[in-house]
Parts: structure tokens; sequence; C-alpha cells
């Protein structure tokens, strides 16, 4: 490897079995990048992953601004495919789980978090950028802190603090003696591990899932040599199948999170029973 990992892209081109040369795995070179405008060391600088990031919102907003700056009675097939999209998420995801009078002033942020999210997943598959910004915590970790702040904030707006208080401890005098107890679970589970959970689960899948492409991604180019070619065969098959998969489970991943999103204001909004 080089001495710098940062500086390749995930192995050595030039390293093939029987070649004398270990197995390249996937490691943590593979999720590291050399900053493409200042310095590492300083904490200011900008890198692949922010540059996917900040290419994926322009795409975003500049495909709905397309689709809807003329909108028109006969959709065009640009206009068509953002209207469904975007009616697929207020329809089947905020009006499901929040309600149409409560969940319609939520509809722009959800739709907002589902193609930003699934959009950074699908960097993984796009030739030359190749990686999933969700595989990187701090992306997840933001995303789920916004919600969080919006759900303690409605909580609050909604319920006052001493609703705020019953609705995050789960409170429920007919639990009895063990009332306190489910209280302290409720309580940490809601303030502490919630937000937590609501990033990892995104990141964790994103991360596995780009680094099931890289094993074998890099195995078929490993094995690329003498009677090894055979198995590169299968472990080519295998990336293209892993690529398909992927494909699913990152627009799955998207609608988890604003799903769980809306389950969360739903609940801020509710009433404490």
């Amino acid at each position: 490897m080089s001495a710098d990992p940062t500086q390749v892209l995930a192995f050595e081109t030039d390293c093939h079995i029987f070649d004398g040369c270990g197995f390249p795995a996937p490691g943590l070179h593979s999720f590291l990048f050399k900053p493409l405008w200042g310095d590492a060391d300083s904490s200011v600088y900008f890198n692949k992953t922010m540059l996917l990031a900040l290419l994926g919102s322009i795409i975003i907003v500049g495909f709905f601004w397309a689709a809807f700056r003329r909108p028109k009675v006969v959709p065009g097939k640009m206009q068509m495919v953002a209207e469904a999209g975007y009616d697929f998420i207020r329809r089947g995801v905020v009006y499901e789980t929040i309600g149409k009078k409560e969940g319609e002033k939520y509809v722009p942020l959800v739709v907002s978090l589902f193609f930003f999210v699934w959009m950074m997943n699908l960097w993984s598959i796009i030739p030359v950028a190749q990686f999933p910004v969700t595989a990187i915590i701090s992306y997840p970790l933001v995303l789920a802190l916004i919600v969080y702040v919006l759900w303690v904030s409605l909580t609050f707006k909604r319920h006052g603090f001493v609703g705020f208080f019953k609705n995050v401890t789960g409170y429920d005098k007919s639990l009895g003696a063990v009332l306190p107890l489910a209280m302290l679970i409720e309580f940490f589970s809601n303030l502490l591990v919630r937000p937590f959970t609501h990033a990892v689960r995104l990141f964790a899948n994103m991360f596995a899932g780009h680094t099931l492409l890289l094993l074998f991604t890099i195995a078929s180019w490993y094995l690329l040599n003498g009677v090894g070619i055979a198995y590169a065969g299968v472990s080519f098959i295998m990336t293209i199948v892993m690529t398909a998969f992927e494909l699913f489970i990152q627009a799955l991943q998207a609608y988890v999170f604003v799903l769980l999103t809306c389950t969360y204001i739903q609940g801020a909004l509710a009433e404490h029973h």
C-alpha cells in the first residue's frame, strides 16, 4: 500500500493473486479522502464527500426547479416524475403517519430529507464518485439532529413543560410500582438513544453496503490472473448482484429515515395518553 492511504482509491491496482502480494482488503483507508482544498490538520478543508454532498444538493434543487418552474396541466416527463416522487412521500409517508391536516406543513421538509438522503446514498454506484456520503457518520448525524431538535421543539410547543416530560418518559400511572423504572428507561431511550439510533441505522447500512461492494470489486481485480480468472468472473457477477441489491437498500434506507422522522413528529403532536 501507499504510505498515504488517502491518496489511493481502495486498493493497489498492480496487485494480483500469484504476484506475491496479499489481498488488499478494504479498510479505514477506503473511507478517508485527501482534502481537495485546505488542510485536514487545521480542520478547515473541503474533501470528496463534501463535494458530493454539495453536488447532490444542486442536482436535487435543479431537478425540482426544472420540473416545476413552468408547471403544466398535462405534465411533461420531468414534471410527471417529480410529481410522482413528491406525491409518494406526501401521501405514502406523511399523510399515512401524521395525517393530512397536521402533516401538510411538514411535507416539504420530509420530501427534502428523502431525496437528499437518497441522492447521498446513490453516489455509491455512480461512476467516478463511487462513495455513499452517508457512510460518513457526520452526515446522518446532522440530519438526525435536525429531526431531533424539531421533535423536541414541537413537543414543548404542543404540550408545555409538564406535557413534554410525560411524553418523553411515557408517564402512565397505571403502571404502578414499575412506573419509575419505566419512566427512566423511556427518558434515556427518547432523549439520548433516539437521535443516535436514527443516525446509525442509515450510516451502518451504507457503510456495510459500500464495504461489500468494495470487497467484491477488489476481489474481481485481484483474482484476474492465471487460473484465478474463473474466480474473478464469479466475483464480478457478485459485484453486479450486490450493486442491484444496493440500489434497493439505498431507496429503502431513505424511506426508513423519513418514516421514522414522521413517526417522531406524530408522537410530538399526539395527545399524551
